[in-house]
């Protein structure tokens, strides 16, 4: 195997990747290189894995082999307690990337003089070195080679031999130790002559056990100096660095839906932002973990992975539970595109959730986490602990760009001030759900308390869970009131009924109308026929009346020229027409 290159680190300390998830990124790229490390701790802490792990990921990742000096177990032993972690000691002994040796050492059997030293360890030591070409080194434990020493400076000088010895070798050694009353060894001197120390450290605080890792001390470089959890499970040993990891995350414009078609059109039309943090809160029954779900649904229907991590309910009961809404989950977890993470909050401290949640998020790599819920975890922290968990947890899936829903359980007469971590200033979006009671039953309203980098209504919306998943329904309003249910579903029928009425008092209206225009319009036609007839009849009487005192005329003038009568003075009359006062001419007459 190929020995990988190491980086030069920012200040300057060569240094020697250990493998264990998170202590190389505390240590800012692992342990000094070529220097010795103490790892100290009490009994059943983890010194022997970690320095064990240091080992094997050395040989398999990094093609560095390694020695083991026991002074406790035999290498048989150690083999079978680090196989349930999935380290195979036997098969990297046989391809020389391991060496393990047991070195017995038994107090009475000691016998202690003046020019007592290590010599026979140096020999032995370098033998295994050397046949392997071994990089690493584990001394396990340090205390049980000077078990056998009562003379302090014996011990003190030969310890320090032991350690200048160590670095003329070249190798990168972790040595553990036990911890003492007052120091954190029981010598007090390998913390002082060692170039980094790590201490490992177990607590049980109202009943729950949590592990914690500190690196006290690093000659030369900078490190993370505060506590740090860590767990031991059966891929070996994580760290979770708790420091916050800053606001310097990517933001994204891209828009996911909520799993509610109603709710996405009261956050723009488009639903939440990709990478943000949304918190649901409500009080019990409001439907929390159902708009949990309906997000998950949504996000599985596109085929992102999802988390769900549960607090207070078993898989199959979450399951079972929302297929009432229609919401199918077993689908996804056959497809491999949801994994549920369920455990009791007492089960660990704060800390250990933290850890094994990081654990979880990196080997599933979601798109989407839903936590539920997260006041669950007052039972293992106080507000102010549990706080500074979610902070770094929120930090660390925007950093991976995953979007996280967490659901909250709230109380009292105003859910909205009853928050306990002050999480709301936390997360990028906030739904809450609340209870309404009216006419004799309770109803769920949503609204959105707030939505960063969007526009969203400010309106409450009826929440309903149906046989077809989750609905929303406008709430009554109308005369100053807020109905929902059975109430608003009453003045809704009362509503549509009254404007049924006016709408048939309207159309009776109209009809009257159209009918009485109707009959106007009759009369107007009678009366223009009768006017057009009198028209027509007084017309034909103008007429023959015309004709007729044409023909007199003629008649007159054809008389005179019979009489040879004069000619009037100013000629005979044509065509004349007589006025409308005018008296007509006597038959017969004639001018002198």
């Amino acid at each position: 195997m190929k020995q990988k290159k190491q980086s030069p680190s920012r200040d300057g300390v060569p240094r020697c990747p250990t493998g264990i998830k998170g202590l190389d990124e505390v240590t800012h790229g692992g342990i000094p290189r070529g220097r010795p490390t103490l790892v100290c701790g009490g009994a059943g802490c983890g010194k022997t894995l970690l320095a064990t792990e240091f080992l094997v990921r050395g040989a398999l990742d990094h093609g560095e082999p390694g020695v083991f000096m026991s002074f406790e177990e035999k290498a048989e032993d150690l083999s079978l307690n680090v196989r349930s972690l999935g380290f195979d000691l036997p098969k990297l002994i046989h391809d020389k990337m391991l060496s393990v040796d047991f070195v017995r050492v038994e107090r009475n059997e000691i016998g202690e003089t003046g020019e007592y030293d290590l010599e026979g360890l140096f020999i032995r030591l370098g033998y295994a070195i050397d046949s392997i070409k071994a990089k690493r080194v584990v001394l396990d434990t340090i205390e049980s080679l000077f078990s056998g020493l009562g003379n302090q400076s014996i011990l003190r000088a030969e310890l320090r031999r032991l350690f200048g010895w160590l670095k003329e070798k070249g190798v990168t050694a972790v040595i553990t130790g036990e911890r003492g009353e007052a120091t954190l060894t029981r010598q007090g001197l390998e913390e002082y002559v060692s170039d980094c120390v790590i201490v490992l450290d177990h607590r049980v605080a109202d009943q729950v056990y949590t592990r914690r890792l500190r690196v006290v001390k690093y000659r030369g470089s900078t490190h993370g100096t505060n506590e740090y959890p860590f767990l031991i499970d059966h891929d070996g040993m994580s760290v979770v660095p708790i420091t916050s990891i800053g606001l310097n995350h990517k933001v994204s414009h891209e828009r996911i839906s909520t799993g509610v078609p109603r709710l996405d059109t009261m956050l723009g039309g488009k639903g939440f932002y990709r990478t943000s943090s949304i918190l649901v809160s409500g009080t019990a029954g409001t439907g929390k973990s159902s708009l949990g779900t309906a997000f998950i649904d949504a996000a599985c229907a596109r085929g992102e992975r999802c988390l769900y991590f549960a607090f207070e309910e078993s898989q199959s009961q979450i399951t079972r539970n929302m297929k009432s809404i229609g919401i199918d989950l077993d689908r996804w977890v056959k497809k491999g595109l949801l994994s549920f993470k369920v455990s009791r909050p007492t089960l660990y401290g704060l800390e250990m959730h933290l850890a094994t949640m990081h654990k979880d998020i990196e080997q599933f790599k979601p798109h989407i986490v839903v936590v539920d819920p997260i006041t669950s975890l007052l039972m293992a922290g106080n507000r102010a602990d549990i706080q500074a968990m979610l902070m770094r947890l929120l930090d660390h899936l925007k950093s991976l760009g995953v979007t996280a829903m967490l659901t909250t359980l709230t109380g009292g007469a105003n859910p909205l001030e009853s928050l306990d971590f002050g999480v709301s200033s936390l997360v990028d979006a906030w739904i809450s759900l609340r209870d309404f009671d009216n006419a004799g039953e309770k109803n769920r309203l949503i609204h959105i308390v707030k939505s960063r980098g969007m526009s969203h209504s400010n309106q409450v919306r009826e929440f309903l869970l149906t046989d077809n998943g989750i609905d929303l329904v406008d709430v009554y309003t109308g005369s100053g009131l807020v109905l929902t249910g059975t109430a608003r579903i009453t003045q809704e029928a009362e509503s549509r009924a009254t404007a049924t009425r006016y709408r048939e008092e309207n159309d009776l209206v109209q009809r009257t109308l159209e009918r009485k225009q109707k009959a106007l319009e009759a009369r107007v036609e009678a009366i223009r026929a009768e006017f057009d007839a009198d028209a027509i009849e007084m017309s034909l009487g103008i007429n023959e009346r015309a004709q007729r005192e044409t023909h007199l005329s003629a008649d007159r003038d054809a008389m005179i020229r019979v009489r040879q009568a004069d000619a009037p003075s100013k000629g005979p009359v044509k065509n004349h027409r007589p006025g409308k006062n005018s008296i007509p001419p006597s038959a017969g007459s004639e001018r002198v």
